[in-house]
Parts: C-alpha cells; structure tokens; sequence
C-alpha cells in the first residue's frame, strides 16, 4: 500500500520523540534535572553560561543554585531536542487539519498531539520550579511516553502497511487491552521508583534486603498529597518507604510478564506469530535488563537502556492493539453517503 501524505514527517517526529524520551532518562539518572534552575533557559541564557561574566551574572540570580556546566548541558540538550519535537508536533497537526477534506486523512491524532506536546511543555517548567516533585517527574515520563505512543500509531496509520484485523476473538481485544494498561501502570511505577530514588532499596534478587519481605511503608512511599518541595533532589522519604515503591514495581513486573506472556500465547494461536515475537523479544529483554539494574547496582547504561526497553515495550502493545482493533470505520472515498443509505433503506422497505 501506499503511504499517506504526512507519513515521513511522522516518522520522523517519532524517531525524535525516542530520542527525547532517552535524554530525559540520561538527564534524571546522571542528577542533572536542576542543571538550570530555571525555565526555559538556563541561569537566564539560551545556553549554559560559560564566560565570567555570565557566571557572575548566574551567581547574583541564583546565588543558592551554583553552576554545574556538566548538568547544565545534558539538561539544555534535552530541551533543545524537546523544543524541535513540539515543532514537529504543531506542523503535524497544521498539516493534517489542510488536509482534514482528504479520505484517510486523520485529524483528531495530531490536534491531540498538539495539546499533548503544550502539557508536556507545563510539566516539564514544573518539573523544575517545583524542585523534582514526584508526582510532576512520573506525570511528565508519562507524558513522554503519551507523545511517543501516539506518533508511532500517527505513523502506523499514516504508512499504508500496518491495518486493523477485524478477524480476531474479542479475549484476544481483552487480552490486548489488559496488557496495555498494565505497561502504562508499569512504567508509571518506574517513574515513581526513579523520581523518589528507589531504586537500590533492593540490590539483590529474587529477596529484597536479604528477606522475601523486608520492612516497607506503603503508607508513605504512595502519599501522592505530600507537600510540594522545598526541593526533591535526591529524594525525601526514609528506607522504608522507598523499599515499599521498589517492591511494588517488582510485583508488577510479574503480573506484567504474566499478562503478555498470555497475550503472546493468544497472538500465536491467532497466527499472528511475527507480533507474538515481537512481544516476547521486548519484554524478555526488559526483564533482563531490570534484573541487570539490581544486580549491577544501577550502571548508567544499562538504565537509560532499561528506559528505552519499557518504551519499545509500550510500542509494541501499541502496535499490537492497532492490529487487533475492529475495522469499524470505512475509508471516507467509499462510504456511503446519508442519501445512499436512505435509498438502500426504502428501497428495502416494501418487501420486509
């Protein structure tokens, strides 16, 4: 089949998203989300300061925030690649609302997109004048993980080769659905787990601190109401609270192994084999490389890898309930107009 008009850019622009999504582990892992203090700039510039007089300048403004030219970079990095995306994004949208009169032609994917990408924007100036606060760190991973899901289905529909199969069983719909909530959930869980440093409560395996149930405060490591800052760098709650979020991610890794490893089952029998292979290659290699961050004591690497595997996870479950989704819809060039069904319906009439 044909590509459709737009299909490149989306590409394109999910490539990018990717890209920004892995910046933005890198830039949380190496402690460099206050690298700039304030938003969008950095110290007041476009770009980290270098010279004395800009390091003066920095001093006076923010006299309690000195500059680390190391953190200040991978965060602008992060920003400028960010910045380019939400571009992307705007010219999407413009583009597919010129082209809203062509059949196949989505409109409502990129227009969501657009206000997907202006909240990312928010939450990502909270993120630093709210001084890493938890709940607004998880909420903008996710908000990535949104914007890079929703461009690879644009590009999915946009390419012509990736269709909906109506001919599947609806436990296979069921199945799908269930595991795509359940990666979301888990990846919200991760974020939780970076966002308040948690992950070393654990550093072995399959036990925890030596016990298969160590002292852990769930009461505390999930108060979502805590009060906002004065400053969430390096994280606020005692051990036993974070020991209670590391271990709540561990449990849902295994009902997320068991969930897809179900679905991958279903999808064989339904002789979709490539996509049953696709989903056990994703999620063994997630799972290997979790088991790899404890083990190894969280190596910069292999947990920005880690990051990129639950997002090629959330892609895959994406793209496997595109696939498995009824074709309910007609292409607007063949559907029937109101008039045609109307004479279709009298037409029928007298001999019911």
């Amino acid at each position: 089949m044909m590509t459709r008009p737009g299909f490149r850019l989306a590409l394109c622009a999910t490539l990018l998203a990717l890209v920004v999504v892995l910046l933005g582990a890198y830039t949380r892992l190496t402690h460099a989300g206050l690298g700039c203090p304030d938003w969008p700039g950095c110290y007041g510039f476009i770009s980290v300061p270098k010279t004395e007089a800009q390091l003066a300048h920095a001093e006076l403004r923010f006299p309690d925030a000195p500059v680390e030219e190391h953190k200040g970079r991978n965060e602008m990095v992060h920003r400028y690649f960010a910045g380019g995306l939400a571009l992307m994004i705007m010219m999407l949208g413009v583009q597919a609302w010129h082209r809203r009169h062509l059949s196949d032609q989505p409109v409502g994917l990129p227009l969501l997109l657009v206000g997907v990408v202006f909240a990312q924007a928010a939450f990502g100036m909270w993120t630093v004048t709210l001084k890493l606060w938890p709940q607004v760190v998880t909420a903008h991973l996710l908000g990535g993980i949104t914007t890079l899901s929703l461009l690879f289905l644009l590009t999915a529909r946009l390419s012509g080769v990736f269709t909906p199969m109506p001919q599947v069983s609806p436990r296979l719909r069921r199945l799908a659905a269930v595991g795509l909530v359940l990666v979301v959930v888990q990846i919200a869980l991760g974020g939780w787990v970076s966002s308040n440093y948690a992950a070393m409560a654990c550093t072995d395996l399959p036990t925890c601190q030596g016990q298969w149930w160590p002292d852990a405060d769930f009461a505390n490591g999930f108060h979502l109401t805590q009060h906002i800052g004065p400053n969430y760098l390096g994280g606020k709650l005692d051990s036993t609270a974070r020991t209670a979020i590391h271990l709540t991610h561990r449990i849902g890794a295994l009902l997320v192994t068991f969930s897809l490893l179900m679905l991958a089952w279903q999808l064989r029998r339904a002789g979709l084999k490539g996509l049953a292979g696709l989903l056990t290659v994703a999620l063994g290699l997630q799972i290997a490389l979790g088991v790899s961050n404890v083990l190894f004591h969280l190596p910069l690497a292999v947990a920005v890898a880690h990051n990129a595997g639950g997002a090629a996870l959330m892609l895959t479950m994406t793209l496997i309930n595109y696939r498995v989704r009824p074709a309910f819809a007609v292409s607007r060039r063949h559907a029937p107009s109101f008039w045609q069904h109307a004479h279709v319906l009298l037409h029928l009439g007298p001999h019911r």
